[in-house]
């Protein structure tokens, strides 16, 4: 019969055990997002990032955690944003659509994984190495957005031929990716014999104030540079060009979805989908900068026939054969 003196130490010695068990189950790994929108404005795109998550096994809630920290175009939060993901320290940062984000998580750690999704060179931006072998602690998607802004300027030329003027509202804070699209932009717009007018917005409020400054420039249509605070303030920008009777060339057809004229730009669901994919592999133990750069390739043109109409604009045939949606 086992003595009462025995059964306590047994029992004392299970919960140590237990403790010590509990000790060594490895701690639910946190991925830290950092974006220049919102997680309304993200929440499709942040879908399509879990979907990539799962087919990797990692399931939000269950084995994974995300933190979410959206800037909404205040680029001045990065720096406390980046430092609380090192001191934590998060098992991943996903720099989404921000090469500003990119940059800054970079300078602030060597050891922590890093995928980026951004639309400037990512060599010619000293980010990576190469695409194929980016080394270091990063890797990420390319959507080679800017030298779709001279596509897009090409475009509207086409569907409003009789423009001379094109306003551009482009993101200064963002200056990396302005400064290229700009050079981009600037050469089409020679080409095309048009004349161009930069408009500056880094705030809701300037955004406002953009389009106040459209209508004094007498500029015939305005094209939306790509930059991702931009995309977060769709639904404000889509109303303002209504509301002014502005033709206006979007970057995503989430734009025109949302009731915008025209937009031309890569799928951003199915690139978050796949950076998901590269975040679930680099749970798994790969390392980042062994995951080549991947480059996105699928463009979509989308026509809203609704506002066309409302505008008074006539679609040439050419752009509807084109189109790879037109929403009537």
């Amino acid at each position: 019969m086992m003595k009462r003196r025995e059964f306590i130490t047994l029992l004392g010695g299970a919960a140590a055990w237990a403790v010590e068990a509990r000790a060594q189950q490895p701690a639910t790994p946190v991925i830290g997002i950092l974006s220049s929108g919102s997680p309304e404005s993200d929440a499709s795109r942040l879908t399509a990032f879990r979907q990539g998550l799962n087919e990797t096994g990692y399931v939000e809630g269950r084995n994974v955690a995300i933190e979410y920290r959206g800037m909404q175009g205040h680029y001045d939060l990065l720096p406390a944003f980046v430092a609380d993901f090192v001191r934590r320290p998060v098992a991943v940062i996903f720099a989404a659509g921000t090469s500003p984000g990119a940059r800054e998580a970079k300078a602030a750690t060597a050891s922590i994984p890093i995928v980026f999704s951004m639309g400037v060179d990512p060599i010619d931006s000293g980010l990576v190495a190469s695409l194929n072998r980016p080394g270091g602690n990063i890797t990420g998607i390319f959507n080679l957005a800017v030298p779709l802004a001279s596509k897009r300027l090409e475009l509207l030329h086409e569907l409003m031929p009789n423009v001379a003027v094109v306003a551009v509202l482009v993101n200064p804070s963002n200056s990396p990716y302005t400064e290229h699209g700009m050079n981009e932009l600037r050469n089409a717009a020679v080409s095309l014999g048009l004349q161009g007018h930069i408009l500056n917005a880094s705030t809701v409020g300037e955004i406002d104030a953009a389009f106040a400054i459209f209508a004094q420039i007498r500029a015939g249509a305005l094209l939306i540079s790509g930059e991702s605070f931009f995309l977060s303030r769709r639904e404000q920008l889509v109303a303002l060009a209504s509301r002014h009777g502005v033709p206006t060339m979007y970057p995503l057809s989430e734009f025109a979805t949302a009731g915008g004229l025209i937009s031309y730009g890569f799928n951003l669901s199915d690139t978050y989908r796949q950076i998901g994919v590269y975040t679930g592999r680099i749970l798994k133990g790969e390392k980042a900068g062994d995951l080549p750069v991947q480059q996105a390739t699928k463009v979509e043109l989308v026509l809203n026939l609704k506002t066309a109409k409302a505008l008074g604009l006539t679609v040439p045939n050419s752009l509807l054969a084109r189109a790879d949606e037109i929403i009537e």
